[in-house]
């Protein structure tokens, strides 16, 4: 079940529910991860300074079981998932970062359980 969570100065209108469907299928794709288990939630209207300018920038976070654990497997995420940002929402590369944060199937809770037990 991984945890999309993008935070920026951008305005809301930026972020229509269809640009949140299209982020939610090419991050599954990109992590080889069923749609249907996807989370995304996006913060967007944010102050925001990053190296140095309060300009339009974003932060992605990516949260997830067994595909965020290694170098490796992160560049190959980044490079897939940085030019459909820089397409969808026209910002530089520069002005996007992307963390990775990997999960244990004990650290998510579901159904009154975790993910290890369902």
């Amino acid at each position: 079940m991984p945890f999309i969570d993008l935070e920026s100065n951008l305005p809301a209108s930026k972020f229509s529910e269809d640009f949140l469907k299209k982020l939610g299928s090419k991050t599954a794709a990109v992590l080889g991860k069923p749609e249907e288990r996807m989370i995304v939630v996006v913060k967007p209207g944010l102050p925001m300074l990053m190296c140095g300018t309060c300009a339009p920038c974003v932060i992605l976070s990516v949260s997830a079981i067994g595909v965020t654990d290694t170098a490796e497997k992160n560049k190959e995420h980044s490079a897939n998932i940085l030019p459909f940002l820089i397409g969808e929402l026209g910002l530089t590369e520069d002005r996007i970062v992307i963390r990775f944060y990997a999960l244990e199937p004990h650290q998510v809770g579901k159904k009154g359980t975790v993910m290890s037990y369902l």
